[in-house]
């Protein structure tokens, strides 16, 4: 073997590194961003727990009870209400996790001595959350129970025949056998549809541009806005034929029925379905060579998989991670999808989140037309 030979041969794959840009990016920066991802956003402990209460009693035992959840770091108190079906209806809309009601008569037992029973509803639509939440607010009612009844115990010999405290008694809602794949089978859907457009139209230029026939369309008197919409009409069918059939197997093997409109699922399904579209139609006017539009593609594909709350509670996430996780539109439709699926919950309850995600493939789609021209580099 010749070392000269051998060090001209590494001098010019070092060259075609260089110039190969996207492939050096992707291998200077990619281990970083794997490593911020894997290190901050995936993370399974829970604190922070956005929590609703429904103070009926309004006294002095009843709001040390609610400072006892405040205090703890578990929980943090979205907002009261003293209706336990708006409770209901914010965990049902995604704006807490869990509710903490306690009755009218909470003070007057505690003061006769008797234990007092607080109703805990818990969000079931992630168990790994409903887990935490339902096992953090039977601990914190345990602690304040023995609060109550150490005090007692030291103001009056009476209550040595008697144990007063609180039961707490969680209710986990939509899933109350916890089912991880009630919860799983969603966030799946949502990403086979996302990770199937993305790579089919992220090659749909750059295999014109290697093949050579790019030069042709760009000779046609198609504008550029037409060229993308025809382009793009094929991968949509092929989008709801994959939409549909995961639904399906989704109810035949795993049992995860869809509870509430399948007109508005399929609705908002389609109106994704395009954004993901254009946002592979986005990759590929970057893109030069398909090994490019691959790399690109996972690097859009992993945050997704990662920050989008598919697999860890973006709750658990540091606050610049969860901003960042917003503007991922899988982020937006995981949650209707398991507010649709497991919830049952109509556009009242998803108008929000619905807007946002609207708004975010608006935005994708302009990005792609401004940045699609049609002439050779």
């Amino acid at each position: 073997m010749n070392l000269k030979r051998v060090l001209t041969v590494t001098k010019k794959e070092f060259i075609h590194i260089r110039r190969d840009k996207a492939s050096m990016i992707l291998a200077l920066v990619a281990p970083v961003m794997m490593l911020l991802l894997f290190g901050f956003a995936v993370s399974t402990d829970v604190n922070d727990i956005r929590l609703a209460v429904c103070d009926q009693s309004n006294t002095m035992e009843s709001r040390e009870l609610i400072r006892s959840y405040e205090n703890s770091a578990y929980f943090k108190v979205y907002t009261m209400t003293d209706n336990p079906q708006n409770a209901e209806k914010m965990i049902a809309a995604g704006n807490v996790k869990a509710a903490l009601l306690i009755p009218t008569d909470f003070a007057k037992g505690l003061r006769r001595g008797e234990k007092e029973e607080v109703q805990i509803l818990v969000d079931g639509s992630d168990p790994s959350i409903a887990r935490t939440a339902a096992n953090y607010a039977v601990m914190i009612s345990n602690g304040y129970s023995l609060k109550v009844s150490s005090v007692k115990l030291m103001n009056t010999a009476a209550a040595l025949n008697k144990s007063p405290g609180v039961d707490a008694r969680a209710m986990i809602m939509y899933n109350p056998t916890l089912e991880s794949s009630k919860f799983n089978v969603p966030g799946v859907v949502g990403l086979i549809l996302q990770n199937i457009t993305v790579i089919l139209t992220a090659f749909a230029m750059v295999r014109e541009r290697e093949k050579g026939t790019i030069e042709q369309l760009i000779m046609t008197p198609v504008s550029s806005l037409e060229l993308i919409v025809g382009k793009l009409i094929p991968y949509v069918f092929i989008g709801i034929y994959d939409y549909a059939i995961v639904l399906l197997l989704s109810y035949i093997l795993f049992g995860v029925a869809i509870k509430g409109s399948i007109l508005l699922l399929t609705l908002l399904g389609i109106i994704f379905l395009i954004g993901a579209l254009a946002m592979g139609m986005l990759i590929s006017t970057f893109a030069k060579t398909q090994l490019q539009a691959m790399q690109a593609s996972l690097l859009v594909l992993l945050p997704s998989v990662l920050l989008s709350g598919f697999m860890f509670p973006r709750e658990a996430m540091p606050k610049v991670v969860y901003a960042i996780s917003t503007i991922l539109p899988v982020t937006h439709f995981l949650i209707i999808l398991r507010g649709i699926i497991l919830k049952g919950v109509g556009i009242s309850y998803l108008y929000k989140t619905a807007t946002v995600l609207l708004a975010l493939i608006i935005a994708i789609i302009a990005i792609t037309v401004k940045k699609f021209t049609k002439k050779l580099d």
